[in-house]
Order: C-alpha cells, then sequence, then structure tokens
C-alpha cells in the first residue's frame, strides 16, 4: 500500500517558484499597463489589475486542488477529458460569442471562458497517453498519423472558431512527436512550409516551381535512383506544387481580412503602418524607447497614453520593454528560459512514459507561446493574438497554463510510483 504524503510532498520547488515570479511580475506589468493616476490602488478590483488578482488567486487554488489529485487521475482518465473538451470544443462554435473577431468564448454571467486554452491541457494528456502505450520504436508511420489526429482534431475546431492564433500552437506538439521517434522529415517539413509559403506570397509562382524541380533532380541525381526513392522525391514535388497553389486561397479566403493584412506587412508585401502595422510600429517605439534600462516602473509614456493596443494582453512584454529596459527584458527572458529547461531535465527523469511525454507537452506548449508572443511584439512574427504565459492578463489562459503546468508538477513528486 502506498503511504499517503502532504500535497507539497517531493514538488519541484524550483518549477513553482519560477511559476510564482512569473504570475507576480505579470500582475506588475498589468499594473503597469493600465495604471491611471486616478486610481491608483493596485488591489482595485475595478481595473484590470484587480480582476487579474482574483484570477491569480483561483490559480492558486486551482494548482493546489490539482496536486491533491491522485497522480493516476490524469492518465486514467485522459481519453474522457479529452472528448469533454473537443464536445465543448463543438459547442463553442454554435453558441460561443464573439470577442476580437473570434467566436472562442462562453459565457456564465460576467465570466468569460475560453476553452480552447483548456484544450492544450486535454490534447497533452490524451497525446501522452496514446504515446505511452505503443511501442516508441516503431518504424511505421501509422502511430505517429494517429496522434497528429489527436492533435489536428481540437486545432481544427479552434480554426473554425476563426482564434488561429490558438490553432497555430498545436503545431508545438510536432516537437514532442519528434523527440519520441517520429521521423525527422516532419520536422523538415514544419520548417520548410513556412518558407515555401512565404515565398509563394512574394515571387512568381512559375519561378518558384522552376527552384522546386531543380532541387527535386538534384536530390534525384544524388540519391541511388531507386523506383521507391522517385517515388517519394515526386510526391513531395506534386505536395509541394498543391501546397503553393493552395496558398493565395488560404490567405485570400480562409484568414481574416486583418489577419491577411498583417501577414502582408510582416513580409513586407505592403507597408500599413496607421493600420495592420499599427500595433507592430507602436510595440517597437515603447519598447526601443525603454533604452538598457528602462524608464522606471509606472513611468513608460508609451504604455501610460495608451499608444501600444491590447498592452495588458497579447503586448505585455512591451511594458517590460519600456519601463524595465534591455536588462529586464533578458531577465525576464531568462526566467523563461530556466523554466523551460527545468521541465525538461525534470521530464527526462520520469519512470513513467506518461509522465515523460506529457512534460515535453508542457514544455512544447508553454514555449511556443512565449516564442510566438515575443516575435510578434518585436515584428519578427505576424500579430495573432496569444498571450504571454503567466504574465498576460486573462482567467482562462493563466488558470490553463497553470493546471498544464501543475499536473506535471504532481506527476514528478510521484515519478517514484509511477512507472
Amino acid at each position: 500500500m502506498r503511504r499517503e504524503y502532504g500535497i507539497f510532498h517531493r514538488v519541484d520547488w524550483v518549477i513553482i517558484s519560477l511559476y510564482l515570479l512569473l504570475v507576480l511580475f505579470g500582475w506588475l506589468n498589468i499594473y503597469a499597463a493600465v495604471y491611471d493616476e486616478t486610481q491608483p490602488s493596485i488591489f482595485a478590483i475595478s481595473q484590470r489589475y484587480g480582476k487579474q488578482m482574483i484570477w491569480i488567486g483561483a490559480a492558486i487554488i486551482l494548482a493546489i486542488i490539482t496536486l491533491a489529485i491522485d497522480p493516476k487521475f490524469f492518465s486514467q482518465f485522459a481519453w474522457l477529458i479529452y472528448s469533454g473538451l473537443i464536445a465543448v470544443l463543438i459547442l463553442v462554435i454554435f453558441i460561443g460569442r464573439d470577442i476580437s473577431g473570434a467566436r472562442s468564448w462562453l459565457h456564465f454571467g460576467s465570466i468569460a471562458i475560453q476553452p480552447a486554452e483548456f484544450a492544450k491541457v486535454a490534447t497533452a494528456l490524451v497525446v501522452a497517453k496514446y504515446l505511452s502505450k505503443i511501442d516508441l520504436n516503431l518504424k511505421s508511420m501509422k502511430p505517429w498519423l494517429r496522434a497528429g489526429l489527436l492533435i489536428f482534431l481540437p486545432a481544427l475546431l479552434i480554426l473554425l472558431q476563426h482564434d488561429t492564433g490558438s490553432a497555430l500552437v498545436f503545431l508545438a506538439f510536432i516537437l514532442v512527436l519528434y523527440r519520441f521517434g517520429m521521423n525527422r522529415f516532419v520536422l523538415v517539413a514544419l520548417v520548410v512550409l513556412p518558407v515555401i509559403g512565404i515565398l509563394a506570397l512574394l515571387i512568381n509562382k512559375l519561378i518558384l516551381f522552376g527552384i522546386l524541380i531543380g532541387i527535386a533532380f538534384i536530390l534525384y541525381l544524388r540519391s541511388s535512383r531507386k523506383f521507391r526513392q522517385l517515388m517519394v522525391i515526386l510526391a513531395v514535388l506534386v505536395g509541394s506544387t498543391g501546397y503553393i497553389l493552395s496558398i493565395d486561397y488560404a490567405v485570400n479566403h480562409i484568414l481574416q481580412p486583418h489577419q491577411r493584412q498583417r501577414i502582408h506587412v510582416l513580409i513586407g508585401k505592403t507597408s500599413d503602418p496607421k493600420g495592420a502595422g499599427y500595433n507592430v510600429n507602436q510595440s517597437l517605439i515603447a519598447i526601443g524607447s525603454g533604452q538598457i534600462l528602462g524608464k522606471g516602473y509606472l513611468h513608460g509614456t508609451q504604455t501610460k497614453y495608451n499608444f501600444v493596443p491590447e498592452q495588458s494582453t497579447d503586448f505585455i512584454f512591451c511594458t517590460v520593454g519600456e519601463e524595465w529596459g534591455f536588462l529586464g527584458s533578458v531577465i525576464l527572458i531568462v526566467l523563461y528560459i530556466l523554466l523551460f529547461a527545468r521541465i525538461l531535465i525534470v521530464a527526462e527523469k520520469q519512470r513513467s512514459k506518461f509522465s515523460r511525454v506529457y512534460g515535453y507537452s508542457v514544455a512544447a506548449i508553454l514555449f511556443a507561446h512565449f516564442a510566438i508572443n515575443i516575435g510578434m511584439t518585436l515584428g519578427l512574427m505576424p500579430v495573432i493574438g496569444i498571450p504571454l504565459p503567466f504574465l498576460s492578463y486573462g482567467g482562462s489562459s493563466l488558470w490553463a497554463f497553470t493546471i498544464l503546468l501543475f499536473i506535471f508538477v504532481r506527476q514528478d513528486a510521484y515519478r517514484l510510483e509511477l512507472v
């Protein structure tokens, strides 16, 4: 019989400490982002920072509840949790409310919940459950295609809610599949396809087709010229051609007009400093004005006078850059890197396949949000509207990230008992 311990027995205090530091720093910067001298109290619940304080309190309660749950629960009920979230995502398509062009919110009185955030947790659980039950050394593609389907389904449902940013985050699971044995060709494709997509928008299609045919011919000459290799090269060439031809349709008919314009601005196809490029331009001005040491806490002029839209949510990093400067921004990035590294180190220690795969999923999801969010505030990625983990204003994202992380903390605390 397993001996029962307290909920904080053997928990990883490094992960928990980094989590608390990021949450606290986020709260301080939300206060700075919406600071008004006429409403100075940081505890004013009528303001965003006051509401965030409530979300943080609720998140800590959720963390404690998560730590109190039997660690085997998450593995045993992974399929049920996943199925429930899929059902909710379908429901949102029909009854969800539009916020900023996305029908991805369910309202319960004055509280709005975004199920897409919690779907990432459910998907991490079911991917870990599935991969823990198969031979990870299998050469067959079938297990990986099935795992891909588990990832693709919630992403598709979220895409139908016009929440492109949240849907794109699910691509991070490709890194998890690659870590546990999936063919490296898929990872290479993940890098190459966006490059081809950008080129398809910038240069003549015939020129691009010519380049691809040339590359295919070189690969054929360098191969052993077996029939199977020829078929693979031809299949990739045909698939790439179809992908290129679909780019224009996807950009013009699937993406929202503002998303399409943001992509065109990002790749330099158009210039719109007062329209689609306004957010990024103001973001760069705010970050650049902070210089090395920043303007000082609550002294950010770009922030204080609302030059940067969504400065407490998607563009919270601007507040950090302006008020804390380059040094503060670097310290924040280091904190995130330490968190990711610690999660991966702890994941490698797991005796249970489920816990190990889940740990990598947690790191992948958090890293995707971190990289995309900071990338878009620096003008390196299109503005797709996803939160910076633990810092951005909002209950749904904070609660989902908290549950995601603390399930792993709970699994790790009992890694010696879990196999």
